[in-house]
């Protein structure tokens, strides 16, 4: 049947990789025309093109409506691809939401270790991505919030997260490497540069006192030096006027 999970299909979290939507939220998605035209025949292979025609996030809207994105995110869960394929979705660059549908289907279905490895990454993406609300309408959230959610929230998209541990936990226990932010990062950074810009200022600093002590010391040379030729000038003309008297008087 169209419905089913593939016969070879692995429980997840204890349970068909299907029950992980809500039993209420599968059926909607079974009776839209989406599901009926688009999702039907589809493979992991096919539904790369699918998700590339997304063109937005989100649970469901208007009349408890599914989204394409939550539909797509049930033949993932019916397929149950390998997960070496979720992870080239997850590091696919070129189209968002491709990206955005396996960090969600991968969030339903990895293990804490894993969603925190492939999914923190993302972090740093920052494009935008359009997001259906529940009144059909739109907003404008970026990736890196999204993902935010995915590791915060215990719900999104209308949909239940399974528990993860939290990340000090897995620190604690030393299955994962502290996570250094982005913003620590460029904080360090900009630290760094103002560390170097003090010592920059402090080298002009002693270079124009420098100046200026070696220019006090040619002025003061200069001075010395006119002294001494004023009297040696004045020198030569009292031993002139005594040669002068000496000899002419």
């Amino acid at each position: 049947m169209a419905n089913r999970t593939v016969s070879d299909a692995r429980n997840i979290h204890g349970t068909n990789p299907q029950y992980l939507l809500e039993k209420i939220i599968r059926s909607r998605i079974y009776e839209s025309l989406y599901w009926k035209e688009d999702c039907f025949g589809l493979t992991a292979e096919s539904l790369i093109d699918k998700a590339d025609q997304l063109t937005c996030i989100g649970g469901q809207y208007g009349n408890q409506k599914p989204t394409e994105f939550l539909c797509l995110t049930l033949k993932l869960l019916q397929l149950q691809p390998e997960k070496e394929i979720i992870i080239d979705f997850i590091r696919n660059e070129d189209s968002k939401y491709l990206r955005a549908l396996g960090a969600f289907y991968f969030r339903l279905i990895g293990d804490s270790v894993e969603i925190y490895k492939y999914l923190e990454p993302l972090l740093y993406d920052f494009r935008k991505l359009r997001r259906r609300l529940p009144d059909g309408a739109y907003d404008i959230i970026h990736m890196d919030e999204f993902i935010d959610s995915l590791l915060r929230d215990e719900r999104v998209c209308d949909t239940i997260m399974p528990r993860i541990l939290k990340r000090q936990v897995l620190e604690e226990n030393e299955e994962l490497e502290p996570r250094v932010s982005f913003l620590e990062d460029e904080l360090e950074q900009e630290a760094l540069a103002a560390k170097k810009k003090e010592e920059e200022n402090k080298s002009r600093s002693r270079s124009r006192s420098s100046s200026r002590v070696s220019n006090l010391c040619i002025i003061y040379i200069y001075l010395v030096i006119i002294k001494i030729f004023n009297f040696l000038f004045f020198f030569f003309i009292i031993f002139f006027y005594y040669f002068y008297f000496i000899i002419f008087f």
